[in-house]
Formats: C-alpha cells, sequence, structure tokens
C-alpha cells in the first residue's frame, strides 16, 4: 500500500485506456508530438530548420526523464519550460528551435483537445456497446407484458422491452451528443501569447499567408480538419464545459436506467446480474443487493456535479487568459472522463446479464389488472345499453372498495367478482376472466419497440459494432 493518496477513479473504476488517455505518458509525448509538429510546419515555411533537428526530436519522443523535468520545474516555476529543456537536453542538435514561436499553451492547450477527442472516441465506442445489449434485451422480451407505472404507482401496461426501448431513447440522445461534439473538434493551433500570432508574423518577416498556413499545417500533422480562426491565448473554455456538459447527459441517462433497475429488484421482477461466488451483504447472507447498478447512481451524481466546473471556469474567464482555469481544468476534465469510462463499463456489465423473472412480473401485473381493465369492461357495458355515467360511479364505487379490502386486510383483489355480482353490468366471472389476458392490454408497445429497436436504434450504432471495446471488465 502507498502512503499517498490514489483516486478511486485509477484503482478502483475507470479502465486502463482511459487512463492511459490522461496519464503523464499520453501528455508528456503529446507535447513533443505537437513540438515536432510545428517545427516541421515552420521548415516546410521556409525557417532554418534542418531535417536532422527534426529527426533527433522524433527519435526522443517517448524516452521522457520526469525526475529531470521535476527538477527544471522545481528552479523554474513553469511545466512547460522544464519539458522544453529536458527535450532540449535529450535532443542537443534541436534544442535551439524547440518551441519555437511558440507560449505554453500551444502544448497545454492543443494537447488537452487531442485527449478530449480520444477519450471521447473511446466514450462513443462503449455507449454505442450499451446500446447494442439493450437493443438485444428489448427485441428478446418486446412481448412480455409488465406492470407500467406513473409516479411508481400502477398504470397501464406496458411490455419489459418497450421499457428497455425507452433506456436506449435516452442513449441515442446521447450519441448524437457525442457525434456532434466530435464532428466539430478543431485545434488551437499557434496563437501566441494573446491570440494575435505576432511572435509568428515576426518569424516569418510579416508574411501573413505563411502565419496562416501554419495552423492548417500543424491540424493536417496532428489528424484534426483545422484549427480555432480566433482565440485569446487558450481555446475558449467553453469547449470543456460543452465536453463535460455530453458527459453529464451520459451520466444522467445511466443513473435514471440504474434507478429503473433498483426498483425493478426490489419488486423481484428483474436483476442486475450477480456472481455465484458474490456476497450481498455483510450481514445478511441472504441479500442480492443491486451494488452495480448503485455504484452507477453514485458516479453519475458525482459526474453531473462536475460538469459545473468547466461552466464556472468559462464563465469567469479575464479578457485573453487567466491562469485560473489551469488547476481546476486538470481535475475537472479527466476525472469526469474517467468517471463516465467507469459508469459505461459498469453499464456494459449490467446490461450484458440482466435477469428477468417472467412469473414475478405476471403475479404483479394480474393482481392489478382487474382496476386497468376497467375502462374496457366500462365500455363494453355501455354497448350493451348501460348508461355510461352511472356505470362509471358504479366502478368507481367497486374499485375503492377492493382497494380497501387489498390495503388494509392484505386480502387479494375481488374487483371482478363484485362488478360480476353488479346486475347494471350484465357480464359473468366467466366472461371477465376471459379479458384478462395481459398483451391485449400492452398497446403497440412490441410493434413500437421492433420498429425503433430495428429502424433507429441499431443503425445509429452500425459503424461501431465492428470495433473492439478495449477493457471493458470492472474490478470491484
Amino acid at each position: 500500500m502507498t502512503d499517498g493518496y490514489i483516486s478511486p477513479l485509477s484503482t478502483r473504476y475507470a479502465s486502463k485506456e482511459m487512463q492511459y488517455l490522461f496519464s503523464a505518458d499520453m501528455k508528456f509525448s503529446t507535447w513533443r508530438k505537437l513540438w515536432i509538429a510545428l517545427a516541421e510546419a515552420e521548415k516546410e515555411l521556409g525557417l532554418d530548420i534542418t531535417q536532422e533537428q527534426i529527426d533527433e526530436m522524433r527519435a526522443h519522443i517517448y524516452d521522457i526523464d520526469y525526475d529531470r523535468a521535476a527538477e527544471h520545474e522545481k528552479i523554474r516555476r513553469h511545466d512547460v519550460m522544464a519539458h522544453v529543456l529536458t527535450f532540449g537536453e535529450c535532443c542537443p542538435k534541436a534544442k535551439p528551435i524547440i518551441h519555437l514561436g511558440a507560449t505554453s499553451c500551444y502544448v497545454g492547450d492543443n494537447t488537452d483537445l487531442i485527449i478530449m477527442r480520444e477519450a471521447l472516441r473511446l466514450v462513443a465506442k462503449k455507449l454505442a456497446g450499451v446500446i447494442k445489449n439493450l437493443c438485444e434485451f428489448a427485441l428478446e422480451y418486446k412481448d412480455l407484458p409488465c406492470l407500467a407505472f406513473t409516479h411508481f404507482q400502477p398504470a397501464q401496461p406496458t411490455t419489459v422491452g418497450k421499457r428497455a426501448a425507452l433506456w436506449i431513447n435516452e442513449l441515442l440522445l446521447d450519441l448524437e451528443n457525442v457525434e456532434y461534439t466530435l464532428s466539430k473538434a478543431k485545434l488551437l493551433g499557434s496563437k501566441g501569447t494573446t491570440g494575435t500570432q505576432a511572435s509568428f508574423l515576426e518569424l516569418f518577416d510579416g508574411d501573413y499567408e505563411k502565419v496562416k498556413k501554419l495552423d492548417g499545417i500543424i491540424a493536417e500533422k496532428m489528424y484534426f480538419p483545422g484549427c480555432y480562426p480566433v482565440s485569446g491565448q487558450t481555446y475558449s473554455r467553453k469547449v470543456d464545459a460543452d465536453y463535460l456538459a455530453v458527459l453529464s447527459g451520459i451520466a444522467q441517462s445511466a443513473a435514471k436506467f440504474a434507478t429503473d433497475l433498483r426498483l425493478l429488484q426490489h419488486m423481484k421482477e428483474m436483476e442486475e446480474p450477480f456472481e455465484k461466488t458474490q456476497i450481498g451483504s455483510s450481514a445478511m447472507a441472504y441479500k442480492r443487493n443491486p451494488m452495480r447498478s448503485e455504484r452507477i447512481c453514485s458516479l453519475a451524481r458525482y459526474v453531473c456535479a462536475d460538469a459545473l466546473n468547466p461552466a464556472i471556469t468559462s464563465s469567469t474567464q479575464w479578457l485573453e487568459r487567466t491562469l485560473d482555469d489551469s488547476a481546476n481544468k486538470r481535475v475537472s476534465v479527466s476525472e469526469a472522463f474517467l468517471a463516465t469510462d467507469a459508469i459505461l463499463n459498469l453499464y456494459l456489465n449490467v446490461t450484458g446479464g440482466l435477469v428477468v423473472y417472467p412469473k414475478m412480473i405476471e403475479k404483479h401485473l394480474r393482481a392489478e389488472l382487474p382496476f386497468m381493465a376497467t375502462e374496457n369492461i366500462l365500455m363494453d357495458a355501455v354497448k350493451r345499453g348501460g348508461d355510461r355515467q352511472e356505470l362509471h360511479e358504479k366502478i368507481r364505487t367497486h374499485s375503492q372498495a377492493s382497494a380497501k379490502r387489498v390495503k388494509e386486510d392484505g386480502a387479494d383483489c375481488d374487483l371482478l367478482e363484485r362488478i360480476a355480482a353488479d346486475e347494471a353490468f350484465g357480464v359473468t366471472i366467466e366472461e371477465l376472466n376471459a379479458i384478462m389476458e395481459p398483451k391485449n392490454f400492452v398497446g403497440c408497445a412490441p410493434m413500437q419497440t421492433e420498429e425503433f429497436v430495428l429502424g433507429t436504434a441499431r443503425p445509429a450504432i452500425e459503424k461501431y459494432l465492428a470495433g473492439d471495446l478495449g477493457d471493458v471488465s470492472i474490478n470491484v
């Protein structure tokens, strides 16, 4: 065990892939790649930079001496200059041109934009994986009637598959937001200390066309479609707020699903996977707690709250830049992605092994079905010549009396017997029982589910299905 604090997002929750994206190796090797891209672009535009210098830099992208960088930072109190100096020591020929014309945000901000894009791509793949699991589940159970709930009170029946379609629908909204955010991803480029590119205009002897080309070349080398056309020293911090708003949306959807499952597990209608050797409670050995779903809700709450950080940071930036964003940003953005990754790993695990108990679902549905059927019974009685208003009052009276008996005496619902005994309805108990078929009360739910899954959900994730989701295991 270590004496220092280690984030549980690293030790318990997030995948190795997501952890790597926010690691020191990813960050500082990307800084070096950006310095190489800058040098190559400056060389192509006519500055006195040799291929030998660039090759030397390229040979040392990954051999980062972190101890040496820490020594430099302790003296200089500047993380970027510490790594410029460290890089220069292993690239003596390239040392004079490393970071030429750039400010700290050239490597810092561009790296953040690169990492966020790669992290959101990983999120997109896992999100599609969850949707795939739920699509299969929805189709399997599209015809299984179940009691629906409004206000968590029994309501008109639906199907288990249709309920899953509701979960899928929210995830598709999230996927649309993910894809839109990725579609507009850009780099900062090389904008200089206040965004005017003054140092580059000086380097290129006043040639504005070369200054403009510089950003385009860097973007191409870093596999981006372009750079933001204007900025201060930094890219707008609204970009961070946009990314975390997308993650917050995913967290909201995941928490809604997990909460629903926790309620259903209480009712013994559905359960999250439970392994043979898993312990549900240290005290109560019989328990099967929905601990993964609870963990989803817990982490989702964190992500939703964390998304406020970049929103507040964006709103409080001064003029061309201040530095009160930095400490907050490096914590809030990374942890939002790590927590979202953990949520999706749990969501994949749970949806990959959902357990359904049809007999318990039927038991609950049949206990309430007589109340659900009263509208049909009323309409049939009116067709036979009854007075709608009088019959409505009788059903209301019978329903409340039967419900009182259920609640106060713990007895079974006897509503059908009461209606059969009332001559005003002119119907026998056998006729009433004949119409108590659950599938007759689910409306269009089976058709809606099949059309939605096959026509909307599956096409939306088709391009992701061939890819590897990477590490989706959960540690606890």
